[in-house]
């Protein structure tokens, strides 16, 4: 008894260590990930604590369970507009992007490390795919917004490529263990039968769920319970029928959060907290199996590996798979550097210590190494990185706080919070008047806070700085509402830097626009500017500011996405709808270019 209370004891401090670190995420800006690895390491048989743990079977089944866990969270939170603008080039980085990878990596493994090609190949396998646990962490509450296309490939690739990287590792151990016994169409055929049966398992239980969730009346807590329970039986089941689990359960998890109704609130509340706990969990776990000795021993090849795949290998295989998708070289530039990896290539590093494949612990050790590589170099530099890249867009539409309210059983309301900056417009303003203004039968001024204190609202109540309102929503107007309260002089500089002095509507002739004098008109015609639009500079004029945008663009176009109307004007998307319709351009005057 006194064993199973000190295994308690020690399981909860660990987990309880790792949150308590991650308030220091932010300040440090060192990915959370990271420093739940670090509390694992340091509890290791090296570090404080001493604790000695090399059970690779049970480290694999914690995290084979684990990732089950933040898939199905990962795809509960995807919506379906991600895959207007990201479904085409993840799958392509899912396939091809993670063979080209594999292929470029294991080469350069082979050579290095002086081993068989095959082991080489391994090794690349292992770290060649994303990894979701990562992305996902760091993508969504790492305070950088990016724009849409993205953000969406970067999710949707590292939900989509574990099928492939897990077929690769297995087929590849067994070409180690047993090469005679193994064939190309073995393997061809043993990647469709994955990929077809997690696909089909994950739609058709991603539909029944999102079904059946309305019918069924339970506490609000059994609801994200029994999602996360019946998600694991179609992971479980999945792989029982050969299938892969893993793009089964983030199917099914998007089916379900892409249904709206009461019960789905609070699945996404409950298994918000299923989610980090399967990080917390799985990254303590894979530090306390690590030996900290034999990672350094292998450091330089980790190091090495990493520079190349990150430097090399990746931006290679990235270029490949979405260039047919007009991406521009900014934001292929950003997709490759943030290959992020994380629990997924440690996990299937076990595999081959499981299997019995010769040296399999030092391809381990440096699994590990470019792991962690990856989570410093890469995690801590995506804000840096995506300003260099410029895929980042201006973050003053979010609302403070944000909660659904479900009145029925299919209609809900949502309760947003928004807090009075310094020099925002909204400062001298009865609460009632800014929703008045922008959509009086669809906002309602809900509660206003000062001081920690709900304040009773009157006639003459005015906001001061501080202050924080809850408007009640049944439309999308929190981006308007975010303006008037966020709309510090600073922030209105940095936004009308980003996308222009001024805003058109996207329903307006180009030609009516009165910043485009009759002499430039003229000068287009002459000069054959603009011929990167569909149709001859002839008709430009004649063209709605959407029309030509989207002519222009011959891609989903996302905020942030610019056109270039000559070399003084240039138009920005500034708001895109769900459907993909532009609601509000950005008109901006580029800066004369230097003799």
């Amino acid at each position: 008894m006194d064993t199973l209370n000190i295994v308690y004891l020690v399981g909860a401090v660990l987990i309880f260590a790792s949150i308590m670190a991650s308030t220091l995420s932010a300040r440090l800006g060192v990915p959370l990930l990271l420093l739940f690895l670090v509390v694992g390491m340091l509890a290791g048989e090296e570090g404080i604590l001493g604790i000695e743990f090399s059970q690779y079977a049970i480290a694999n089944f914690v995290g084979q369970a684990a990732l089950a866990c933040i898939l199905l969270d990962g795809g509960l939170r995807t919506s379906f507009k991600s895959f207007r603008v990201g479904l085409k080039p993840a799958i392509t980085l899912a396939t091809w992007g993670v063979l080209a990878t594999v292929m470029i990596l294991g080469v350069f493994v082979t050579w290095l490390l002086d081993v068989d090609w095959r082991f080489g190949l391994l090794l690349a396998a292992i770290v060649g795919s994303t990894d979701a646990a990562a992305v996902f962490s760091l993508l969504r509450n790492g305070g950088v917004k990016l724009n849409d296309r993205v953000q969406a490939t970067l999710e949707l690739e590292s939900g989509a490529n574990d099928p492939l990287a897990i077929l690769l590792v297995t087929g590849l151990i067994a070409l180690n263990v047993d090469p005679a016994g193994q064939t190309a169409l073995g393997f061809l055929g043993l990647l469709l039968q994955q990929l077809s049966f997690g696909l089909g398992m994950g739609l058709f239980f991603g539909y029944f769920l999102s079904r059946l969730l309305p019918k069924i009346h339970l506490a609000e807590g059994m609801y994200a319970i029994l999602i996360l329970s019946a998600g694991l039986a179609v992971f479980a089941a999945t792989n029982l029928l050969g299938g892969s689990g893993f793009l089964a359960v983030f199917i099914a998890g998007i089916l379900i959060g892409n249904h709206k109704v009461r019960s789905t609130e609070h699945v996404m509340r409950v298994m918000d907290s299923f989610a980090w706990l399967s990080q917390a969990v799985l990254f303590v776990v894979l530090g306390l199996l690590v030996t900290p000795s034999n990672v350094l021993e292998v450091w330089p090849y980790s190091v090495a590996i990493a520079a190349f795949m990150i430097l090399v290998a990746r931006p290679i295989a990235v270029y490949t798979s979405v260039l047919p998708f007009k991406f521009k070289n900014k934001e292929i530039g950003f997709i490759s550097w943030v290959g992020l990896r994380g629990a997924v290539p440690i996990t299937l590093a076990m595999l081959p210590v499981i299997a019995g494949v010769d040296n399999a612990f030092m391809l381990f050790d440096i699994a590990f190494g470019v792991v962690v590589l990856s989570l410093v170099l890469q995690g801590t530099t995506i804000p840096f990185m995506s300003n260099l890249f410029k895929v980042r867009i201006p973050n003053n539409k979010d609302p403070k706080e944000e909660h659904e309210v479900w009145v029925s059983d299919r209609a809900s309301i949502t309760l947003y919070e928004f807090e009075v900056k310094s020099g925002a417009f909204a400062i001298g303003r009865h609460p009632r008047d800014i929703s008045t203004r922008i959509s009086p039968e669809e906002i309602r001024v809900f509660a206003l806070v000062r001081g920690q204190q709900i304040l009773a609202i009157n006639e003459d109540t005015k906001l001061k700085f501080g202050d924080s309102v809850w408007y009640a929503m049944s439309g999308n107007h929190a981006g308007q509402i975010a303006d008037v309260f966020n709309d510090t002089t600073l922030d209105r500089r940095a936004i009308d830097d980003f996308y222009g002095d001024w805003l058109l509507s996207p329903n307006v002739k180009l030609g009516d626009v009165p910043f485009f004098s009759d002499k430039m008109k003229f000068e287009s015609l002459d000069d054959g500017l603009n011929t990167k639009n569909e149709g001859s500079s002839k008709n430009m004029w004649e063209q709605t500011v959407a029309q030509y945008v989207k002519a222009s663009l011959k891609m989903a176009p996302v905020s942030g996405d610019t056109v270039v109307i000559n070399e003084e004007w240039l138009l920005v998307i500034k708001d895109v709808d769900d459907n993909g319709r532009l609601r509000a351009i950005g008109l901006k005057q580029q800066e004369p270019k230097q003799q």
